[in-house]
């Protein structure tokens, strides 16, 4: 099981990640596509690459807006896994 990062650590990692931001024990962002197809077509893509990564990320779908949270729930808070898919995740946005 990964390592929870310490405040500091997590804090580097978002100064990397534009848009994300530490909500208690997970990182998350709000993407806004063009529509309902296009943010589909986002999750399809996280959710193959958390697959590969066995991580499995909180994702919340309305019309064109997709919220992702991101933790490590047996490391109980954020760890370098989560900010390795949030790094994914921003390719494909």
């Amino acid at each position: 099981m990964p390592d929870r990062l310490s405040d500091e650590r997590i804090g580097e990692a978002l100064a990397g990640l534009p848009g994300w931001s530490a909500d208690g024990d997970a990182i998350r962002k709000s993407f806004r596509l063009d529509d309902h197809i296009a943010a589909m077509g986002f999750v399809t893509r996280v959710a193959m690459a958390a697959e590969v990564m066995n991580h499995h990320p909180e994702l919340t779908i309305v019309y064109a807006t997709v919220d992702i949270r991101l933790s490590t729930h047996d490391a109980g808070g954020v760890t370098q896994l989560d900010v390795d898919l949030a790094g994914r995740i921003e390719h494909y946005a």
